[in-house]
């Protein structure tokens, strides 16, 4: 992934750090922020098949992507929060789920 991405995640936990601190509460806001992000993807899934009869379809595929994507971003935000290398733990993750699709 591009370095900006990872510039991002770590401006973002500084940024946050500043206004909000960095105790376990603030933490604890910044994992649940993910379920926040998950449900809007959801709600945009949701839009996109016109599930609600009252208001028909409402999203697009790129209004999910933009959702998903701020889902993926959140998360790197709350690795880099608890003191990690969000980097780091996505290529440890990655190569993980390489190893799966490799041994059959």
């Amino acid at each position: 992934m591009d370095e900006s991405i990872w510039e991002a995640a770590r401006a973002s936990r500084g940024w946050l750090d500043a206004a909000n601190g960095t105790g376990q509460t603030e933490l604890t806001c910044r994992i649940l922020k993910l379920t926040e992000e998950a449900g809007e993807a959801s709600a945009a899934w949701i839009g996109l098949l016109g599930q609600n009869p009252r208001k028909g379809v409402t999203h697009t595929r790129e209004d999910v992507a933009a959702e998903l994507a701020d889902v993926a971003f959140t998360a790197l935000v709350a690795i880099e929060s608890l003191g990690l290398d969000a980097q780091t733990a996505l290529d440890a993750c990655a190569a993980k789920v390489r190893s799966r699709l490799t041994v059959q």
